[in-house]
Parts: C-alpha cells; sequence; structure tokens
C-alpha cells in the first residue's frame, strides 16, 4: 500500500556489497498487489546496470518503505498543474494514472520538459489519458528538437511565457514539480516572479543516489528549506568540545561521536559500514534498535512514533546527548 509518488528503498547485493538506491513508484495504488519503478541505464550505475542485467522474473530482492510526503492526496485541489524535468516525471506519473484508474477526471494539466522528443517518455500514455478525460491535458517541452527537425512543439527552457500558452489559469492550480535542481529552481523563480502564493507548491529533489533514476528526495514546500543532499558532518565537539561513546553491540565497535555530530556521520568516518541510502532522515533505511542512551532526532517522516517508541531511531539525523548503545 502506497500514496501516488512516494518511493522505495531498494537493498541489494551487488558484488558482495550491500548497496541502497532510493526509487519512486512509477505504477498507481489502483492497481492492487503490483508495483513499478522505472529506471535509466546509467553508463556507471552500479544499481541501474544490475537491474536491467539481472532483474528478471522470480528474483527477489529487499526494499523498504514506502515513504515520502510528495502526493497529491495530501493536497486536495480543484485543479493541479504538474511540471516535471527527466526522470523527475515517475511520481507524477503514478498520481496521474491513479486519478485515470478512479475515473475522477480531475483538471490537471502535464507539463514534462524533456532534452529532445526523443528523451520523453510515457508520451504515448499520456496522450492516451488525454483523450480519455475531458480535463485532463498533457504539453511537452524539449531543449533542442531531434535532427529529423519534425517536432512541432514547445522548444527551449521552460519560461513564464511558454507556461501561460500551454495555461493561463496556472496560478490558480496546485502546483506538483520534481526534476533536477536547476529546473525545480527555475519553476521557484518563475511562480515568485509573479507572486504565487508558494504554501501551494510542492515539489521533490532526487539527490539519493548518483545512479537512481528517477531517485527520490525531500519532498517539500518552497516555503520550507529542502534538506541538502548530505547533512554537513559537523567536526566532533566543534561547538560544545563534548564527545560521546557509540557502542554497537553486533560488531563489537565502539566510536567516539561528538555531540554536534550526526551519529551515522561519525561511524562512516570511522570506517565502518552501515547501510544508509539519503541521509536526511526521509527513507529510514539507516533504522536501527537504540538500546540505552538519549538522542536529539530531526527526521522527515522516515520513522513512524511506534517505531521510536519501541527504541528505533534514524543514526543519519541523530545527534549524541549521552552515550549511546546500538544494537548493530
Amino acid at each position: 500500500r502506497f500514496r501516488p509518488g512516494q518511493f522505495i528503498t531498494l537493498e541489494l547485493e551487488i558484488g558482495g556489497e550491500t548497496i541502497n538506491r532510493c526509487y519512486t513508484i512509477s505504477s498507481p495504488p489502483t492497481r492492487p498487489d503490483t508495483l513499478s519503478i522505472t529506471v535509466k541505464r546509467h553508463p556507471n550505475g552500479p544499481v541501474s546496470n544490475w537491474l536491467h542485467d539481472t532483474m528478471k522474473p522470480g528474483v527477489e530482492i529487499q526494499a523498504l518503505g514506502p515513504a515520502g510526503d510528495f502526493t497529491f492526496t495530501k493536497a486536495p485541489a480543484q485543479k493541479y498543474l504538474f511540471l516535471s524535468g527527466g526522470s523527475g516525471v515517475t511520481p507524477l506519473m503514478s498520481m496521474a494514472r491513479t486519478a485515470y484508474d478512479l475515473g475522477e477526471d480531475a483538471d490537471i494539466v502535464f507539463v514534462h520538459s524533456a532534452r529532445s522528443p526523443s528523451d520523453i517518455i510515457f508520451a504515448r500514455e499520456l496522450a492516451h489519458m488525454q483523450a480519455g478525460l475531458t480535463h485532463f491535458k498533457t504539453a511537452f517541452v524539449c531543449e533542442k528538437p531531434d535532427e529529423d527537425a519534425s517536432w512541432t512543439g514547445h522548444t527551449g527552457f521552460l519560461d513564464l511565457a511558454t507556461l501561460r500558452h500551454i495555461t493561463r489559469d496556472f496560478a490558480q492550480r496546485e502546483v506538483f514539480c520534481c526534476g533536477p535542481g536547476p529546473y525545480m529552481t527555475a519553476v521557484r523563480k518563475i511562480l515568485e516572479g509573479i507572486g504565487f502564493d508558494m504554501t501551494h507548491h510542492h515539489e521533490e529533489s532526487f539527490t539519493f543516489g548518483a545512479d537512481a533514476a528517477p531517485a527520490a528526495g525531500a519532498a517539500t514546500t518552497s516555503g520550507e528549506v529542502a534538506a541538502p543532499s548530505s547533512p554537513p558532518a559537523a567536526t566532533p565537539g566543534a561547538s560544545t568540545g563534548l564527545t560521546y561513546k557509540i557502542e554497537f553491540t553486533k560488531s563489537g565497535q565502539t566510536i567516539e561521536c561528538g555531540a554536534d555530530q550526526f551519529i551515522l556521520d561519525a561511524a562512516k568516518a570511522a570506517g565502518m559500514r552501515l547501510p544508509s541510502s539519503c541521509t536526511k532522515g526521509l527513507c529510514g533505511t539507516c533504522k536501527s534498535k537504540k538500546l540505552s542512551g538519549t538522542v536529539a532526532m530531526t527526521h522527515q517522516g522516515g520513522i513512524r512514533p511506534r517505531e521510536i517508541e519501541q527504541g528505533l531511531f534514524l543514526p543519519c539525523c541523530s545527534k549524541p546527548l549521552s552515550d549511546v548503545v546500538i544494537e548493530k
């Protein structure tokens, strides 16, 4: 069970090493007992190449989740504007497929930006949705046409004039945006430039893995500061001079961690290899059992209240307030 727009974290054994990668679920939750991810092969990407070359019927893999708050189910509105760039199309496809399957005929304008017409994915399916729903409209913006020069759509980068040409009432819509950092920055500037109420703007950055395509990241509204791709690791005791002992019972290792340092960062600095992915308290990959001690944890939905009550915590976004013993 998941909400359209959420992601899962795959835990894969590749070359004798455990690697975690987050991928948005591209299928809708309206199709029970199945889910899909959409993965682009990257030349040097260990996970994307493993998935393309190894995955086949019958292969079992580990996955965590689903997780994430980037979903239109949490922001009900009369009209939506979906803006995607490149691999950022996948969470919005999950939302669009959900609306289509439910037959709601929601008023959705879906604008996808790609490098060229040949780089557009889901084009036929989006056209099918548009044909089947009265209030579903799609548009594509390509940086440049293909060599055959048959492209007759929008060319260049998404800007205010292009957005107004596609949908004049875009400022009255609930906006969901996902794509590369520069793309989302450009969208924010367009909206802020016209005085758009940014509480109705939602975005998802995808920065978890170099070869995760599409990967998922911190779902935010523009009024909030999105977490960096990796929380800054403070120098142990930089501000307070305090350090604490962090004991790992299964590995038998004990390390020192500064009061201003995330426990995961301290463990990595000490040479330990702990499961992790987002490093920002969102995916839950690093979830661990805390046997004793106290921590200050600032997470983004990667752990449930009942799990915290059971003694679990996320080392990636937790700083020690005392010596800590971890079952790991």
